[in-house]
């Protein structure tokens, strides 16, 4: 029995708690999947909102990797996405509505499933440790 494939993601902040205008350094990597099954992997960071009423989204950072971005074609290795992140909206998490940041990360396969991994962090007015923007 062979693993499952996997999308790993890290930050470069353990506590993944960043201020505004902070630069934000994310690495991920695809294990248990052969490159020429990857047809695209796509990178980004974005804001969503949860709770009463329509749910909004928009990506702040995007970039798309194709096999023939790199040399031998290969996506599987480690990659990064840098961006300097914004002033608004910050985190929030109220009863109504909730804001989470995250990076997310899309590999389209060309056989099977495509895989999704997200990773959630804070983005404060401070960045610091229990900061954890407003509360509503």
């Amino acid at each position: 029995m062979t693993d499952q494939p996997h999308i790993s993601i890290s930050l470069d902040r353990p506590t993944r708690q960043y201020a505004a205008d902070d630069e934000l350094l994310a690495r991920f990597e695809i294990s248990n999947l052969p490159a020429v099954n990857i047809q695209a992997i796509e990178a980004s960071v974005l804001w969503h909102t949860e709770g009463t009423g329509e749910e909004d989204m928009s990506a702040h950072e995007f970039v798309r990797l194709i096999p023939g971005d790199e040399a031998d074609g290969d996506l599987t290795r480690s990659q990064s996405l840098k961006t300097r992140l914004p002033r608004s909206p910050l985190s929030y998490a109220g009863k109504i509505v909730k804001i989470h940041w995250v990076v997310r990360v899309r590999v389209f396969v060309g056989r099977g499933r495509d895989l999704v991994e997200e990773l959630e962090f804070e983005l404060t007015q401070t960045g610091g440790e229990g900061s954890g923007g407003a509360r509503g």
